[in-house]
């Protein structure tokens, strides 16, 4: 401000000694004329340059900063940069602001941003598929006029958001759980975030029918127990009426037993996080030996087949393995009526594979229980599988040996026609005999 003033009266005593000079050489008139027109000129620039900045300031443009000689020369460039300095502040703000949005849009939680009034002012991408919103359509919307579950209008419309609020039916196929909670802020603002849950939900009811199952699944043969315990203590029971009670007792036991086995089997898979071992299984072996338990276990009442390609091994752990083939097997002469017919069958695939399969003649699946046969304890007749001495586990092992493996489980079946499970290996964990490889090599050049 010193600067100005000191400008100014410099240029004012410059002009009037100008002026003073050329009335003492000219004459006064040419002294005072020359002052009235310096004056008129200076007021002329001053208004110039005045209505210029006023335009300037009236409607801003980052960059269009006119220059200008003496006092606004200096005005305009300190304008240029207060302006550059504002300029450099909103794109640090900006960034943030853009920073902030897209780490919020990486979010795997949905977060809705509602005014005083619940209006929608802005959501991310997650919470348009938990709630089916729209971020540029549904902005400045009610929440309540586009989330009209009675269950969230009354946990909005209640301030009590210490809990979350868990949703049912939600998502874009309303098959999704969301965790829901609202969190206050500024001036009577609210924060909206969901959390999909539904793998949660899963969990836990697979929990809690697990620990249903095992609980009933004990519960019955230690009732069954307990009660000829008591009869036995309480009542005179002759040798063959104690010999048939002890009997079934011990058949209970190893009910019992084969579950608590399966139930650590289970455990110990689960909790091995090692790969399996890679063993090389003799396989012609292996499934020879299956077909002489399935036969020992049909005691002859059935049809066994046994077809074994040669030289091919599996790379796998042969404890689990071996546990897998033989579920599928007993299982295949637990369900098949007697008389019927049992294949288990070994064979190589096209795309370097190998298949182990055992197909029977029994009763068959209805194609509604399929998806879920390799769940704990699940069955299609509970009294059935009792009496053939299941526990329920023995293909939710088969699932986890398999899983270890990077093989799966396929089934098919049909109702009166059998069924056939099979166990697909990948090539990965196939070897090949040398003798077999080198002959499917020249069969597949002899092919090109």
């Amino acid at each position: 401000m010193n600067i100005i003033w000191a400008r100014t009266v410099a240029l004012a005593c410059l002009l009037g000694a100008v002026a003073a000079a050329l009335g003492w050489l000219f004459g006064s008139k040419i002294g005072f004329a020359f002052a009235i027109a310096a004056l008129l000129l200076q007021v002329f620039f001053n208004t110039f340059h005045a209505q210029r900045l006023w335009r300037l300031l009236d409607a801003p443009v980052y960059g269009e900063v006119p220059s200008a000689i003496g006092m606004w020369g200096e005005i305009y460039y300190r304008l240029y940069r207060l302006a550059k300095r504002w300029h450099n502040q909103v794109r640090q703000v900006e960034q943030q602001h853009n920073r902030f949005i897209q780490a919020i849009q990486a979010s795997p939680n949905g977060v809705v941003m509602l005014d005083e009034h619940n209006q929608i002012e802005w959501c991310n991408a997650i919470s348009e598929r938990h709630f089916g919103l729209n971020a540029r359509r549904d902005v400045r919307q009610q929440i309540t006029h586009l989330l009209r579950q009675p269950e969230f209008v009354h946990y909005l419309a209640m301030h009590r958001y210490d809990e979350a609020l868990s949703m049912h039916h939600m998502g874009e196929q309303h098959n999704n759980v969301l965790s829901v909670q609202v969190f206050p802020y500024g001036d009577n603002r609210k924060l909206i975030l969901s959390h999909d849950i539904t793998q949660l939900e899963r969990t836990e009811t697979m929990r809690r029918d697990f620990v249903a199952n095992v609980s009933h699944e004990l519960k019955t043969p230690l009732t069954v127990l307990s009660g000829f315990l008591e009869t036995m203590k309480e009542l005179p029971l002759n040798e063959e009426e104690k010999e048939r009670y002890l009997d079934i007792m011990q058949r209970q036991a190893e009910r019992m037993k084969n579950i608590v086995d399966d139930l650590l089997t289970l455990a110990k898979l689960e909790g091995n996080t090692l790969p399996p071992v890679d063993q090389r299984l003799d396989m012609k072996r292996i499934v020879k030996q299956l077909g002489i338990d399935a036969a020992g276990l049909s005691n002859q009442t059935h049809d066994i087949s046994v077809d074994c390609e040669s030289g091919l091994a599996v790379l796998g752990s042969e404890t689990e393995l071996q546990s897998a083939f033989s579920n599928l097997v007993s299982n295949a002469v637990r369900y098949t009526p007697a008389k019927g017919r049992i294949k288990i069958d070994w064979r190589g695939t096209e795309d370097g594979g190998a298949i182990f399969s055992v197909t029977d003649s029994g009763l068959g699946i209805p194609a509604q229980h399929i998806p879920r046969l390799t769940e704990r304890f699940y069955r299609i007749d509970r009294s059935r599988s009792r009496d053939t001495g299941g526990t329920g586990l023995g293909l939710a092992i088969v699932k986890h040996v398999l899983t270890r493996h990077q093989a799966h489980l396929d089934i098919k079946s049909q109702e009166g026609r059998g069924s056939t499970f099979s166990i697909v290996f990948p090539a990965s964990r196939i070897a090949r005999d040398q003798v077999q490889g080198d002959a499917a090599t020249a069969s597949s050049a002899s092919r090109d």
